[in-house]
């Protein structure tokens, strides 16, 4: 599993220049099953994306599609995790832990 950790590069008002297309490519990948859960960061600097069922390669790949990262706007911190213990509505992410 992954959390993508999204970073604003640019002011406020160049992100919200291309938040519609961001959300298409957001919901994109929700609707694909990669995604899990996403949202702001509190202060607004940035977002967080929750992501599982793809390997680093595929979710590095995902990341530099963003066309927050495409205009420039954003750099991106991959953190990779195993989920070994999940709620229920997230038990079909678990992972079991490396041996």
């Amino acid at each position: 599993m992954f959390v993508m950790e999204l970073s604003y590069t640019a002011p406020i008002e160049a992100v919200e220049d291309h938040m519609d297309a961001h959300i298409a490519w957001l919901d994109g990948y929700y609707a694909s099953g990669v995604f899990l859960a996403s949202g702001r960061k509190v202060p607004r600097e940035g977002g967080v994306i929750l992501a599982g069922g793809v390997s680093r390669a595929e979710i590095e790949k995902i990341a530099a599609e963003d066309p927050f990262a495409v205009a420039g706007v954003c750099a991106y911190r991959i953190i990779e995790f195993i989920a070994t213990k999940t709620s229920t509505d997230l038990a079909t992410v678990r992972e079991a832990p490396l041996a």
